[in-house]
């Protein structure tokens, strides 16, 4: 494995190796205001919430590499504040990155980059409309981290009011993220989009203690078919099924089949154990481990 010590190597290079494992980023494209009151409009991918109560955010208009000059967003909200924090979507991506040239101050990428500026109703930078979520922020702080080139900058801010777009809302009144069609930044000139077989779910812990994989039967946690992400999955369970259970499971017709034609031996386990996977991933766990803690030998 490669080891690299930070400060041992150029600037540029310990940025590209952090920008490509810390990811993918959610991207805050960060609409402020300086003191005479021009727009400006700029994304950041140093960016995610940190508090729900109060409703936190935080991003980072890091200093520029190249020359250590600060950006326009840092330089704004010094003096004005507030920002609006405007979520980004594949439908936006290309107007976002135009956004992210260095266009001089006073020139507006509300402009530039076709993007329409709407009225806020608690802070004095605009909104975007075509952003399916809009945070109207007051900053709390900005911590600067150092004054070298690439030194970060967070802004921490307040989230004072949302603005949502029922179109990505499902019936419950939650963000659906099939509907919402967010990107996110990868290293380099990379990004991801979360849509479609990109999304998946992982179902949390319930209330209380999971067993964990090492509570799991020897023959399960040794198998040669059960991955880490599978007996991640059995592990979720609050107790190993009782001999009812187990006897009850057994009646499945397919684990029926396949013992019928594999009485014993190794073929038979294997198997069962890819049968398991097809239930782990219909959300049946309990089944899963249940069929699997037969003895073959």
């Amino acid at each position: 494995m490669k080891t690299i010590t930070p400060g041992k190597v150029p600037v540029q290079e310990i940025h590209g190796i952090l920008l490509g494992a810390v990811a993918p980023r959610p991207i805050a494209f960060a609409s402020t205001v300086d003191k005479e009151g021009r727009a400006n409009l700029a994304p950041f991918s140093f960016f995610n919430i940190f508090s729900t109560n109060p409703p936190v955010v935080v991003f980072s208009p890091s200093r520029r590499g190249r020359d250590n000059t600060t950006k326009h967003s840092y330089e704004n909200v010094k003096e004005v504040p507030e920002v609006v924090i405007n979520l980004v979507t594949f439908a936006m991506v290309q107007q976002v990155n135009l956004a992210s040239s260095d266009f001089p101050q006073g020139v507006s990428e509300f402009v530039k980059a076709g993007f329409t500026p709407v009225a806020s109703s608690q802070v004095r930078p605009f909104r975007v409309k075509e952003s399916p979520v809009q945070l109207e922020c007051k900053v709390l702080q900005v911590i600067e981290t150092g004054a070298g080139p690439s030194a970060g900058n967070l802004v921490v801010c307040e989230v004072v009011l949302v603005h949502l777009d029922e179109a990505i809302l499902d019936d419950t009144g939650r963000i659906d993220p099939r509907k919402a069609d967010w990107v996110a930044r990868m290293g380099g000139d990379w990004y991801c989009r979360a849509n479609g077989e990109a999304l998946f779910k992982v179902t949390k812990p319930m209330d209380g203690f999971p067993i964990g994989i090492d509570s799991l039967p020897p023959q399960i946690r040794g198998s040669r078919i059960l991955t880490g992400k599978d007996l991640g999955r059995m592990g979720l369970i609050k107790t190993l099924p009782s001999g009812e259970e187990i006897a009850g499971f057994r009646q499945d017709e397919t684990y029926r089949q396949i013992t019928e034609h594999w009485p014993e031996g190794d073929e038979r386990r294997e198997r069962v154990h890819r049968y398991a996977q097809q239930l782990l991933d219909r959300g049946e766990l309990l089944k899963a481990v249940a069929l699997c803690m037969e003895k073959t030998r």
